[in-house]
């Protein structure tokens, strides 16, 4: 019998190490790679495709919802498992509807994931402990949506998830940047920049783009600081 193939997405070593640790004690699984960089983990596992993705949230580059994402447009077959340090309701929302398999914090047992490893390997979905089949997450998420699709009576596109584009301008304007500064390093018009916030803004039912960059730091879409600002 083939084992179950893993690759575990995380910029920490220490965390990566632990990880292969519990996976590799189990007789039906074996992790084929290490990687600590978003595009790095988009690339490699559209060519290597494992059979689980464990991947977190907070990485350099792509954030791993952008990874999972792209990911499932170009190889469906691969389950994605989110670990993040970053929990709440909210964030298990945006996983699945990026195309996430299953959520967990980085605090969950090692019994529970291996098991979760193997659902989604057999695809499976892991929500609160309940193991789901495709038309039952699909029913999931509009329960979800629709405790919160209306905000006294208007459309609210909280849970409408950021293009590519607005995750990187997120990124520098939580770096402190005007708009200015941000289309001059893009290499866009102002207005594009200001046209982008707005929809930020809509999108995460924010008043200001403070609020905004608070919202995506707090739940690990954008790092302050990457590797090339230290």
């Amino acid at each position: 019998m083939s084992k179950i193939s893993v690759m575990l997405v995380d910029d920490h070593p220490l965390f990566r190490q632990g990880l292969r640790r519990v996976i590799e004690q189990q007789d039906d699984m074996q992790v084929i790679m290490e990687v600590a960089d978003g595009e790095e983990a988009l690339r490699l596992a559209r060519q290597l495709t494992p059979d689980v993705v464990i991947m977190d949230i907070n990485l350099p580059r792509m954030n791993g919802l952008q990874v999972t994402r792209t990911l499932k447009q170009s190889a469906p077959e691969v389950a994605v498992i989110v670990l993040t340090s970053y929990h709440d309701d909210e964030q298990i929302f945006h996983a699945i509807r990026a195309g996430a398999a299953a959520y967990f914090p980085k605090d969950v047992t090692p019994r529970r994931l291996i098991e979760a490893i193997r659902q989604v390997s057999k695809g499976h979905y892991v929500i609160d402990d309940e193991v789901l089949n495709k038309p039952e997450v699909a029913n999931w998420l509009l329960q979800q949506f629709d405790q919160v699709a209306y905000i006294d009576g208007l459309p609210n596109e909280m849970f409408a998830p950021l293009s590519p584009r607005e995750m990187e301008i997120l990124q520098h304007i939580a770096k402190g940047k005007s708009n200015k500064e941000v289309a001059y390093e893009l290499g866009i018009s102002r207005q594009t920049v200001k046209n982008h916030m707005t929809s930020i803004l809509r999108k995460l039912a924010v008043n200001d783009r403070t609020q905004a960059a608070l919202y995506a730091v707090k739940r690990g879409w954008i790092r302050l600081y990457d590797e090339e600002d230290r």
